[in-house]
């Protein structure tokens, strides 16, 4: 079992230091076959890991969150054997009625995949492994791959990322191509104290369209395990991207995804998650509004009981003029759990006629949650139009007392409740199909309790 420890003393040779070099030495013996500047990208990345210290809780970027719980002891970032339930989990990947390509990994190994058509692939669309892209497609792999600076706080779990990263997605679409049905990312995890580290790239050049939808699972309900994801999503002038996350690993996972996406010039970006899953969950999202005339959205909702605490960072950079951003976070509390939303416009001073919104809305279902709400602005330039606000409110005692009066048990006419209160995000994903199976997530968080 290949291991990593919780932390590591900079520049301190201990045995635990010397146990995860040697984690990291088997882990770039097991991918010797690829090239060496993926060899050596990870080899910078890993020492850069070492050197990086672990967030304190003095950290601005990591206020109100817990730290006790960012072990990595425990985790085997080791190659497994073999997947055993393969065959089932290809058949349970249905999240889409329609699609127009697909990779179905378990514990970072591909085992499934859908090619694009041949009319994609004639005008040049890329549909692949991140495996295979680092000898098929390396020069434009080095030109994208973890090329944006994380802003928000996990630097040292982006180089982790980098470091141990094995497989993922890489998708390419060439200018003018727009393609009807999304493509689809499964990751499941399956073993015991697995570390995962999930990876999408999306290119879409000039005028292109295209839409993507990742799916974060676990096969099981007790096995701890580590997941660590990062997406990147790039639009050219005048492209439209649409990125849908589904997150629901069980609730013994540790999580970290680190999102960014580039709008250039009259682009449509569009980001939306759904979270229910991980024991402590941190989610960045960084969006950079660098092309005048740019819309991004940047949705989320998220389901968290017991103790569950979701970590949410988002920041909307404009440095182009006359371009617009939309920031809608909801979260639905139950129990002890608790969530921390901290969000940032950044304005600068040549991005006039900027229309920029930030809104975190929070729904208490219990006296015990806890709910922590932190939007800011930072503007340089003097005509523009942006607003922030939060929300922090339980479930009205006369709309409880409406539904049990007609024979509506406590529990239902919360979830009912929680629907409507998630409905401004549900109808914004556009496949049916999709919507149907957020919906049935967002209904088993609430019966499996």
């Amino acid at each position: 079992m290949n291991s990593i420890t919780e932390d590591v003393p900079k520049k301190t040779e201990s045995k635990s230091v010397t146990t995860f070099k040697e984690t990291f030495n088997q882990h770039i013996e097991d991918i010797d076959t690829t090239p060496g500047w993926w060899r050596r990208m990870k080899r910078e990345a890993f020492e850069a890991f070492l050197e990086t210290p672990m967030p304190k809780r003095k950290d601005e970027s990591w206020r109100f969150a817990s730290l006790s719980n960012l072990s990595f002891a425990e985790f085997d970032y080791g190659k497994p054997p073999s997947i055993a339930n393969a065959q089932e989990l290809v058949e349970k990947s249905n999240v889409l009625e329609h699609q127009s390509g697909s990779f179905i990994f378990a514990d970072n190994q591909t085992i499934d995949a859908e090619k694009a058509s041949f009319e994609l692939q004639q005008k040049g669309v890329i549909w692949t492994s991140l495996r295979e892209a680092t000898s098929k497609h390396g020069e434009l792999l080095k030109d994208y791959f973890m090329k944006q600076e994380v802003h928000l706080g996990s630097e040292k779990f982006a180089l982790l990322h980098s470091a141990f990263v094995e497989n993922g997605v890489l998708l390419y679409v060439p200018k003018g191509v727009e393609i009807e049905y999304p493509f689809l990312s499964y990751n499941w995890i399956t073993r015991n104290n697995a570390a995962a580290f999930p990876h999408t790239l999306i290119i879409a050049e000039e005028f292109s369209k295209v839409s993507l939808v990742e799916a974060h699972f676990s096969t099981t309900e007790e096995a701890p395990a580590l997941s660590c994801g990062v997406t990147h999503l790039f639009a050219g002038v005048g492209a439209k991207i649409d990125y849908t996350l589904l997150q629901d690993y069980n609730e013994e996972t540790l999580g970290f995804q680190i999102n960014s996406n580039i709008a250039g010039k009259d682009s449509t970006v569009k980001s939306l998650s759904v979270n229910v899953g991980c024991r402590n969950y941190r989610s960045e999202t960084h969006g950079q509004i660098k092309g005048d005339g740019a819309q991004v959205e940047m949705l989320s909702l998220a389901v968290a009981d017991e103790d569950q605490e979701i970590d949410q960072r988002t920041l909307q950079t404009h440095s182009a003029a006359n371009a617009n951003s939309n920031l809608l976070f909801k979260n639905a509390l139950k129990d002890k759990a608790k969530t921390i939303f901290s969000g940032l416009i950044k304005v600068d001073d040549g991005a006039q006629h900027t229309d920029a919104y930030q809104t975190n809305r929070n729904l208490l279902l219990s006296n015990t949650a806890e709910a922590n709400s932190l939007p800011g602005l930072e503007i340089e330039a003097n005509d523009v139009k942006c607003s922030h606000g939060a929300t922090t409110s339980q479930i009205e005692e006369d709309e409880i007392f409406y539904m049990l009066a007609r024979g509506i048990p406590k529990e239902k006419a919360q979830e009912l409740i929680v629907y409507g209160f998630f409905e401004e995000i549900l109808e914004r994903i556009e496949d049916e199909k999709l919507t149907e199976v957020a919906r049935s997530i967002i209904q088993t968080k609430f019966s499996s309790k």
